[in-house]
């Protein structure tokens, strides 16, 4: 069931009493896209600094009493929204609920711990982007598939933008994005509805609304020209291909066809750019395409790792053959039921636990409003046609309509047959 308090807060509840185990988790709708761009990293950050403590929980405190009650916590930051959340014993549910109700009602906001998750975020950035082979593919692939947009911008953001900002400007940001009117809260597992309900009421139902967030929609100029970038890692020995395409909104159709078509193209060895170009033709060491549905935009990227001697060249021209073949005709009936098959088996997954299930109600509701999509969504899947993949094939995936990032190990800048 679901419903709205009086303050805005939406309540999503999911009764399922076959294990004693109970989820707590709260969506803000907070992401990258939502900051200043001079203030790029602060979703992020706050992801981090709202575990800092409360004025009821002490600083540093708060994975202790998770772990003590026999829980687990963790959250992520995306750039649409932020997720945290609690799995305990079903019998420490209203510890999830108060822990939950702190962090929106009473987070500690000081320099400590402002200067405290500074340095975490920066190793955070040092070991995950900076350091990593092929850490920085995303963010080039983002600043050159946005002019305008903020998804142009990394979710973690750039240092010196958190470097400069003042005490007040987190404050400020806690208290315009981490309020009850933009947010929802999860419940799912081992509950009983009233008595839960009671206990939202207590915790939740005193916080104050805020003033409503007014958002303006950004709109990108159509790419209608290939856009070649160059991008060079001391990290790397091995350089990569990448392609990208700026697709539609995780709202729409498309989306959802986009998404079988990247299974088609490289979900396991038997698919056909793996088995082409990995196993048959040995032009590459590895090629993925990752289909990233997101709120405004989606980003739609294949990747490849030449073997041996092969060219990034090659690569492209291995890759695009393909597409254009499910441009030119309908896929086989065979791979069609095998993408259906992989469907149904990956919206049986995602189900089986409740973070999963609490992770999936959440998103449902702030991007389609329609949390039943939980038990509908593999319909829509099920509904895609054949000839909807070659259409969506043909209307976003051209080479006119791309970047093409050739990413390069840092010795190469001064060997550029290599490339």
């Amino acid at each position: 069931m679901e419903y709205d308090l009086d303050n805005g807060l939406h309540v999503i509840l999911h009764q399922d009493n076959s294990a004693p185990v109970v989820t707590t988790s709260v969506l803000y709708h907070v992401g990258s896209k939502d900051e200043n761009p001079e203030r790029t990293g602060f979703a992020h950050f706050f992801e981090h600094l709202l575990f800092e403590g409360t004025e009821n929980i002490e600083r540093g405190k708060w994975f202790d009493i998770v772990s003590s009650n026999g829980g687990s916590n963790n959250a992520y930051t995306t750039n649409d929204f932020t997720y945290y959340y609690e799995v305990f014993p079903s019998n420490s549910l209203e510890l999830g609920l108060w822990m939950e109700s702190e962090r929106m009602l009473h987070p500690i906001i000081n320099q400590v711990g402002v200067d405290t998750q500074n340095e975490v975020v920066k190793e955070e950035k040092r070991l995950r982007y900076d350091n990593r082979p092929y850490g920085k593919f995303l963010e080039n692939v983002k600043k050159n598939l946005f002019k305008k947009h903020p998804y142009k911008e990394t979710t973690i953001g750039k240092m010196e933008h958190l470097d400069a900002a003042t005490l007040e400007e987190f404050m400020a940001f806690n208290k315009k994005y981490y309020i009850p009117n933009n947010a929802v809260l999860i419940v799912t597992g081992d509950i009983n509805i009233d008595k839960t309900k009671k206990m939202i009421d207590d915790y939740f139902g005193a916080i104050p609304k805020s003033d409503s967030i007014q958002r303006v929609a950004i709109l990108e100029d159509p790419i209608t020209e290939k856009i070649n970038a160059e991008v060079f890692d001391s990290n790397i020995q091995i350089p990569a291909l990448i392609t990208a395409y700026r697709t539609p909104s995780v709202k729409t159709r498309a989306s959802k066809v986009l998404d079988m078509i990247s299974t088609y193209l490289s979900d396991g060895k038997s698919s056909k750019l793996y088995k082409k170009m990995v196993d048959r033709e040995k032009t590459a060491l590895n090629v993925a395409t990752l289909n990233f549905s997101q709120e405004d935009y989606g980003i739609y990227i294949i990747y490849g790792l030449p073997m041996g001697e092969n060219s990034l060249a090659t690569l492209e021209e291995e890759i695009d053959e393909e597409i254009e073949k499910i441009q030119r005709q309908l896929i086989s009936e065979k791979d069609y039921q095998k993408l259906q098959n992989k469907f149904e088996k990956n919206f049986v997954d995602s189900n089986t636990s409740m973070e999963g299930i609490a992770n999936s109600l959440g998103q449902f509701y702030v991007f389609h409003g329609d949390t039943n999509l939980i038990n509908s969504e593999i319909d829509i899947y099920r509904s895609i046609t054949r000839d909807e993949i070659r259409e969506v094939a043909r209307k976003y995936l051209n080479p006119n309509q791309r970047v093409v990032v050739n990413y390069l190990p840092e010795s190469s800048r001064s060997n550029p047959e290599k490339k």
